[in-house]
C-alpha cells in the first residue's frame, strides 16, 4: 500500500488528508479492520516506538495507552497483585498471569482509567486471545502491534460492530534518521532522536545517597522512555514496571509535577480498600464507575456520597474517604521513580515528588540551581542521577 486517504486531518475541515511514504515506497502497515484517522495514525506511530523501545531496553512485552499524542501511562509485563488487578478492573480475567503483554495491558490501561477512555493502544508483542479480550470490552479507538493471533484478530474485529481500527506494522521498519514536518507551509527537518536509554544513562548519581536497586532502574528507564514520547514539558512517575503518572504539555515544569503527582495519587488511593469496596450498582458500566472513583477520591464536582447522589451510583451509601485517609495512606508509600525531561529549574518540584512517596529521580541537569535541588534530594535520602540528555518531543 503505497497511500491511504484519510476523512480529514486533525479536524474536519482539514481536507484532503493522506499518509504516505515521501520516497514512494510501500507504508509499513497494514490495515485489518477499521479506517484510522489523522490522529488515530500518529497516536499509533508514536506508541509503537515506545513500546518498541521499551521492549528492547528492558525485555520485557511493553504496552502504552495513547490520547492525543501522549501517553497515559506505559508497562511492562510484570504479573499484578490482587488488589492491583481488582484496582484495574481486571480481577475477573481468566488466564490473565499467564500472558505477560496482557499483564502489561492491564497496567497501562488500568493507570490512568479516565484519561485511556477512547485511547489508542499499542502492543509490542503479537496479541494473543487474552489481551484482546481485555481490549475488546474498554471503550478505544484502535490498536497497533506487530500482529495478532487468529483468535486475537476474530475477537477485536467484534468490536465496533466489526469497525474497530486495527493495525499490523512491520517490526523490523526503521525511520529515516532525517525527520521532515511543516508548519504553516515551512518545511522543518531534524536528526531523529534515536538515543538510546539503558542503565548507563543513570549511572551520574549527583546525590549523597547512591543506592539505586535495579527495580529502580526499571522503573526510571521506563519513565525516561515514557517521556520520550510525550509532549513537553513532560514529568513521569513510575513504580513496579509502570507509569502511573504523566505530567503532559505544561508550560511550567512545576505543574508537570503536581499534575503528573495527583494522577499517581490517585493510582495509588484506586488500590485503598474504601475504594476497592464501593458498593456499586451493578448496572453502572466501567466508565461510569471511573468517574466515580475519581470523584470518590479528588472530591471534584459532585459529592459522590452525598444524599441525592450516592443513590445513582450505589446499593448502599459508602463513607467518604477523607482526606485525613488518603494523606495516612499516601504516607507510607514510598520508592517511586521520577524523571523529568528536562532539569529541574526549582526544588519546588522535588518537595511535590516526595509527598507521592518518591525516591529515585532521573533528570538532565544542567540549572543554574542544580545545587538547589541536590541539597533537597540529599535532605531527603533520596536518589538523583543526572542524566545530561533532554527529551523533548513535540
Amino acid at each position: 500500500m503505497k497511500e491511504f486517504e484519510l476523512k480529514y486531518g486533525c479536524n474536519p475541515n482539514q481536507k484532503p488528508a493522506k499518509i504516505f511514504m515521501h520516497d514512494g515506497s510501500d507504508l509499513p502497515i497494514e490495515i485489518l479492520s477499521g479506517r484510522p484517522g489523522y490522529i488515530n495514525f500518529l497516536d499509533a506511530f508514536n506508541s509503537w516506538q515506545l513500546v518498541k523501545e521499551l521492549k528492547e531496553a528492558l525485555g520485557l512485552p511493553a504496552v502504552t495507552s495513547f490520547k492525543h499524542v501522549s501517553p497515559t501511562s506505559a508497562a511492562v509485563g510484570i504479573k499484578l497483585s490482587d488488589n492491583l488487578k481488582k484496582a484495574c478492573f481486571v480481577d475477573d480475567i481468566e488466564g490473565l498471569d499467564d500472558s505477560l503483554l496482557a499483564c502489561a495491558y492491564a497496567r497501562a490501561r488500568g493507570t490512568d482509567r479516565m484519561c485511556s477512555f477512547g485511547d489508542w493502544v499499542a502492543l509490542s508483542d503479537v496479541c494473543d486471545a487474552t489481551t484482546a479480550l481485555m481490549i475488546k470490552r474498554e471503550v478505544s479507538d484502535g490498536v497497533i502491534a506487530p500482529g495478532y493471533t487468529d483468535e486475537a484478530l476474530e475477537i477485536l474485529k467484534q468490536k465496533k460492530k466489526g469497525n474497530y481500527n486495527i493495525v499490523k506494522i512491520d517490526p523490523t521498519y526503521v525511520s529515516d534518521a532525517i525527520e521532515h514536518k511543516q508548519v504553516f507551509g515551512i518545511t522543518f527537518e531534524q536528526g531523529r532522536n534515536n538515543f538510546e536509554i539503558n542503565r548507563e544513562l543513570l549511572s551520574n548519581i549527583v546525590t549523597n545517597n547512591k543506592d539505586l536497586p535495579e527495580t529502580a532502574v526499571r522503573d526510571l528507564i521506563i519513565a525516561l522512555i515514557t517521556l520520550k514520547y510525550t509532549q513537553s514539558n513532560s514529568v513521569c512517575y513510575a513504580v513496579d514496571g509502570q507509569a502511573i503518572g504523566v505530567g503532559a504539555g505544561q508550560q511550567s515544569r512545576v505543574h508537570c509535577t503536581r499534575l503528573a503527582g495527583t494522577k499517581a495519587d490517585t493510582w495509588f488511593l484506586r488500590q485503598h480498600e474504601k475504594v476497592l469496596s464501593l458498593p456499586f450498582k451493578p448496572e453502572l458500566s466501567r466508565a461510569e464507575r471511573d468517574n466515580v472513583i475519581d470523584g470518590y477520591i479528588n472530591k471534584n464536582e459532585e459529592d459522590v456520597c452525598a444524599n441525592g447522589n450516592w443513590q445513582k451510583y450505589f446499593t448502599v451509601q459508602p463513607a467518604p474517604l477523607t482526606c485525613e485517609e488518603a494523606a495516612q495512606y499516601l504516607a507510607g508509600i514510598d520508592g517511586v521513580s521520577l524523571a523529568s525531561d528536562a532539569f529541574f529549574p526549582f526544588d519546588d518540584n522535588i518537595k511535590r515528588a516526595l509527598k507521592s512517596g518518591v525516591k529515585y529521580i532521573a533528570e538532565p541537569g544542567g540549572s543554574i540551581r542544580d545545587d538547589a535541588v541536590i541539597d533537597c534530594c540529599n535532605a531527603n535520602d533520596m536518589v538523583c542521577c543526572f542524566t545530561e540528555m533532554r527529551l523533548f518531543h513535540h
